[in-house]
């Protein structure tokens, strides 16, 4: 599990099968303090995190594509939950 915020959320006209119906968001990770570490990535998310939100996610493509239930699926990270 990965500690980030939540910069944004992706719009697309043109997706993969598999995206349909996800909310996409951009994630950038950060540390404990939270000062950003590492590049910016997209996950999945179920949990309705908005801007600006600190999720944890994971970059299991495995379980994340059993969880949309394609296992050709070009997915790997999905948001795994909100942090209060």
């Amino acid at each position: 599990m990965i500690l980030a915020r939540v910069d944004g959320n992706i719009t697309s006209t043109v997706c993969h099968p598999t995206l349909r119906g996800w909310r996409l968001l951009i994630l950038q990770g950060i540390d404990e303090q939270g000062r950003e570490k590492g590049d910016p990535v997209i996950a999945i998310d179920e949990h309705g995190a908005g801007f600006g939100d600190r999720v944890f996610y994971t970059t299991d493509g495995s379980s994340t594509r059993e969880h949309v239930g394609n296992e050709h699926s070009p997915l790997r990270n999905m948001v795994m939950g909100i942090i209060d």
